[in-house]
């Protein structure tokens, strides 16, 4: 189950990651002898994945339908966003995490598990979380590779899960109930996003 938490932690957790990204991976654990890497599910994605205890294990058919996809803004970079998620003591992850300079997309929670992203449970549990590098408050973070990269991957989302393509299924973290958060932001241009979205 979900810890709650004030949802402001998430922030600063997101915005003091950067000693977090000085740690070389060389010093992160290595998978056991004989692991298998699974394939990402999105094809163009890198597998980069959370540690465990920062999401919930599942397999959310119909008991837990897949029916939103929600959009973020790390309020970092790319790699401390990453760093952050595959710190065990964060308790905070996404699916996904869209690089601002070249749209790369890195997968870090399987779709079928529930990534701890909106703040909100119910809302995890529907949704995919995607996590867009950046500041809600500098839109030149908001690049086209980026919008065109995310928009591929929401578009296949929404057709894996049968999620119709509008604003009401395709949603900003600020729009979850409850939630203090302004992302994606006033800059965030949804008309452009929802035209890729609905032409990928």
């Amino acid at each position: 189950m979900e810890r709650a938490r004030p949802i402001t932690t998430r922030r600063r957790i997101l915005k003091g990651a950067a000693a977090l990204a000085a740690v070389p991976y060389a010093l992160l654990p290595e998978p056991g002898v004989g692991a298998v890497m699974p394939a990402p599910d999105h094809p163009h994605a890198d597998w980069q994945p959370a540690t465990a205890a920062n999401y919930t294990a599942s397999n959310r058919g119909t008991a837990r339908p897949v029916d939103l996809v929600v959009i973020h803004v790390t309020q970092t970079s790319y790699s401390n966003t990453l760093a952050v998620f595959q710190n065990r003591r964060k308790q905070v992850s996404a699916h996904y995490v869209v690089r601002s300079g070249d749209g790369h997309v890195a997968q870090c929670v399987r779709e079928s598990d529930i990534a701890w992203h909106a703040g909100n449970w119910h809302y995890n549990t529907r949704s995919i979380g995607i996590e867009h590098e950046g500041w809600v408050d500098q839109p030149g973070y908001f690049t086209d590779a980026l919008y065109e990269q995310s928009a591929a991957l929401t578009a296949a989302i929404c057709t894996r899960y049968g999620i119709p393509r509008d604003r009401e299924h395709i949603i900003g973290h600020h729009e979850i109930p409850g939630t203090d958060h302004t992302d994606p932001g006033p800059h965030w241009d949804w008309a452009r996003y929802t035209r890729l979205v609905n032409s990928a």
